[in-house]
């Protein structure tokens, strides 16, 4: 059994509960479900990226559990009056994992890079150039104001890369160092990758944060088997996980008073279940077939009986852990009268079969099938009948969904923090197109609604950006091109040893050098 084997071998033994005071040392060994693409989170979305490229990488900000941005890499910034210059001061004594310090240039290289190869192309859509002053001033020059750029530049969503690693003309995409040899910037320097395996990472000694990281290793296991992750919880082999989401899994570790299962810190990663309409075909385009379709489901059914109570409620396309949540929406409370009298009034009589019309309903993975079923179930009450079109695979679902050839479909769509990141993109009628999943799918369209999102895009003042998007949020809800159910049921499950766990808003794609064991 060589090092590493042995090393992820090694029971954990519970810790005596100790006072809240950060410890140096230790090995931390996570549990992970997802096998990452690669380990480099400037050029790749997604947490099973994020979490290992958080620690790897260092993003100028970062945030803290009440959404206020804080020092990381840059140990502090100016904001100009008018929103078009957001200048950067970087901490002096910062360095890349070989020794190499990190540079305003190397920032100004990272956002370009970002820019060209990430696919959230509006996290950095107004950034028209960095002037690199000094080594340590990176001066942002925007198009716009542009109040999404902070959250845009925390967590792993702006990895700062080295320009003398990734500047050598390969395809950063692809570039041999993105899974091995990595030159990171952050708190962890990467020490071994086995795709599908594990990820061993270990403390950077040159880290510019003093004391920092707390941990000696991390040790990334991949455990795609849920039943397996929950069973290594619970007799120890691992200490963390995070992104649960099977509910009766999340329930049964709930039990264990060895372990805390907590859906804290995933208001950034704003994760939403919701049913999406085809707003501009079939009978879905008639907002009164939409509106009666969402007074005959009942949510709370999807909380408690398919969810088990693990997950929270939403009425809008923005998380309600968000500042800009606003609940004072209709929310289609289930009311099978009215959902019968909208239908009727809307000229869609029975037939002899009891039934009005028929509509498909799709979904793109195992786990909304039962939420599939319910709908299916539910509209029969209503004169609608249901047919449940299973996808072979995520892609070819992708495939139906982004060709907008649908009736209904079941989704889950992250906000990524800011509205601009992971809201705008399913309601602007610019976004509405064809082969691209996670645009305007539902081919919605609203004049006012476009207006709303493009002036709270570049609105500074947070009361008055709050209030754009609260009338957004009534609009759509009172059109109902989605009708939104529930949060995720996201949840971080860790040993009691585990200090300063990750719940803050990014979870688990945010740097962990605060984490310790007790």
């Amino acid at each position: 059994m060589g090092a590493a084997a042995a090393l992820l071998a090694l029971p954990i033994v519970q810790a005596p509960v100790q006072a809240e005071e950060p410890k140096a040392g230790g090995t931390l060994i996570v549990g992970m479900q997802n096998t990452p693409r690669h380990l480099n989170p400037a050029v790749q979305s997604g947490t099973a990226t994020g979490f290992p490229g958080a620690q790897l990488f260092a993003a100028p900000i970062r945030y803290d559990d009440d959404w206020t941005p804080q020092p990381y890499l840059a140990k502090s910034w100016d904001i100009s009056d008018d929103g078009l210059t957001v200048t950067l001061h970087l901490q002096e004594n910062a360095t890349f994992h070989d020794g190499e310090p990190i540079k305003s240039s190397d920032v100004a290289f990272s956002l370009k890079t970002i820019k060209e190869n990430h696919p959230f192309k509006t996290m950095f859509a107004p950034v028209e150039s960095v002037d690199t002053p000094d080594e340590h001033t990176a001066v942002l020059n925007l198009s716009q104001p542009h109040p999404a750029l902070m959250l845009a530049m925390s967590s792993q969503l702006m990895a700062i890369i080295p320009e003398h690693v990734y500047g050598d003309g390969q395809d950063p995409k692809s570039h041999p160092q993105n899974s091995h040899d990595v030159v990171g910037s952050g708190p962890f320097k990467l020490v071994e990758h086995k795709p599908g395996e594990h990820i061993i990472l270990e403390k950077y000694d040159g880290f510019f944060m003093e004391g920092r990281p707390y941990l000696d290793k991390m040790v990334i296991r991949i455990i795609k088997d849920c039943s397996a992750r929950t069973i290594a919880l619970e007799n120890g082999e691992i200490h963390m996980t995070s992104f649960e989401s099977l509910a009766r899994n999340i329930n049964r570790l709930k039990k264990n008073e060895n372990l805390t299962a907590t859906p804290e810190g995933y208001a950034a990663i704003g994760p939403l279940d919701w049913l999406a309409f085809n707003t501009a075909a079939g009978k879905t385009a008639d907002v009164n077939v939409r509106k009666a379709i969402a007074y005959a489901i009942d949510r709370n059914f999807i909380l408690n009986a398919i969810l088990l109570g693990t997950a929270d409620e939403a009425k809008t396309g923005i998380h309600p852990g968000s500042p800009l949540y606003n609940a004072n929406v209709e929310s289609y409370d289930v009311d099978l009268d009215k959902a019968n009298q909208i239908l009727d009034d809307a000229g869609y009589a029975k037939g002899d079969d009891g039934m009005r019309f028929s509509l498909n309903i799709d979904f793109g993975w195992p786990s909304m099938k039962a939420n599939a079923e319910y709908t299916k179930a539910a509209l029969k009450k209503v004169g609608i009948d249901v047919n449940v079109r299973a996808s072979a695979d995520f892609p070819t679902w992708a495939k139906r969904v982004s060709n907008h050839d649908f009736d209904m479909t079941w989704d889950t769509v992250f906000n990524w923090g800011d509205p601009v990141i992971g809201v705008h993109r399913t309601y602007q009628s610019t976004n509405i197109k064809k082969g691209v999943i996670w645009s305007n799918t539902q081919s919605y369209a609203n004049a006012r609604v476009d207006e709303l999102l493009e002036m709270a895009g570049k609105e500074a003042d947070s009361a008055k950006r709050a209030a754009l998007y609260a009338e957004f949020q009534e609009i759509v809800a009172n059109e109902v091109p989605v009708y939104w159910t529930n949060t995720l049921p996201y949840h971080t499950v860790y040993n009691n040893s585990v200090g300063n766990p990750p719940l803050g808003i990014w979870s688990t794609s945010s740097p962990m050098d605060k984490t310790y064991l007790k």
